[in-house]
């Protein structure tokens, strides 16, 4: 993932642009985190946790394909948490880790498609105000409804705060940081 604008982003201004270069930098920090690791050790736990730096560069990739498409489909995008059973769970669990046949490439490489796809509907979405109610989850509010905004900004808001748990998994690893 480049830490350059893409075109998409050069020709935006205002709002827009302001949110694409937020999102562009917790995009950058969270990759950051997993340079120079190979796979083995961007599948590595370093809590009891399932968290891995691979696995949430797939969790972060997940979730951002998640909400686009929400912006552009409604709760319909999203499933009914609310209905979840232990193994739906365990299932989505799975983004959370480095699966055999992963690799850290492939994960990076299915990243920058969908940040790419993200940007484009950054760039192109006729109104940021376009407003879902959100899907069913015990985690929101009944009745509750996000506009595209609102939508991009929590992107922006889990990017970064998988981030800094990717940058602490990495010093662990092998004491690199990102900052400091």
């Amino acid at each position: 993932m480049s830490d350059t604008m893409n075109p998409t982003e050069q020709s935006l201004t205002g709002e827009r642009a302001d949110l694409l270069e937020s999102l562009r930098r917790a995009r950058h920090f969270l990759t950051f985190t997993v340079r120079d690791l190979d796979d083995e050790q961007a599948g590595r736990r370093a809590t009891e946790s399932e968290l891995c730096p691979g696995g949430l560069i797939k969790h972060v990739t997940s979730v951002e394909r998640s909400w686009a498409e929400f912006i552009v489909k409604g709760t319909s995008a999203m499933p009914d948490f609310t209905t979840f059973a232990e193994e739906d769970f365990a299932r989505r669990a799975d983004d959370f880790r480095m699966l055999p046949g992963d690799t850290l490439d492939g994960v990076l490489a299915e990243y920058a498609k969908v940040a790419e796809r993200t940007d484009e509907l950054v760039a192109s979405l006729p109104d940021l105000d376009v407003s879902h109610p959100l899907p069913k989850a015990p985690w929101f509010e009944a009745n509750a409804s996000w506009s595209a905004r609102r939508t991009l900004l929590h992107i922006i808001a889990e990017t970064a705060q998988h981030a800094g748990h990717a940058d602490i998994l990495r010093e662990h690893i092998d004491g690199a940081k990102s900052m400091g």
